[in-house]
């Protein structure tokens, strides 16, 4: 089965035409190798998928003749993506959350002031 279609069937990804964008843009490796849409795909092959800024690792077990439901994506696919990944997009979240929401104008003096404190620090 091609790739693109086995990350549909599987439900990484909600239309066919986004798994095979994702691979034109080099976000799906197959053991770090890219890999083109047409690729196939194999059981026992390790699958490593770059969404929403984590590295989604992932191990074929089985190949499905079509799209399955959510409760049965896990005969399909082992994951073994890291606890650490989950983390790293939380605390992402969080340091989102700290700066200025866009559209609210202009920096404040303050905001200024600590923009020029961190250059003055990198510069160092």
């Amino acid at each position: 089965m091609r790739i693109d279609k086995y990350l549909w069937c599987t439900r990484y990804f909600k239309t066919r035409s986004i798994a095979t964008e994702a691979c034109k843009k080099g976000h799906i490796k197959i053991d770090t190798n890219k890999v083109k849409p047409s690729k196939e795909v194999f059981s026992g092959e390790r699958l490593t998928i770059r969404k929403n800024q984590i590295n989604y690792q992932i191990i074929v077990l089985d190949i499905p003749q079509n799209r399955v439901g959510a409760k049965l994506v896990d005969l399909y696919r082992k994951d073994i993506t890291p606890q650490e990944a989950f983390e790293n997009q939380d605390l992402l979240k969080f340091s989102k959350d700290y700066y200025r929401k866009k559209g609210t104008g202009r920096p404040t003096k303050k905001d200024r002031r600590d923009i020029e404190d961190y250059k003055e620090d990198e510069e160092e």
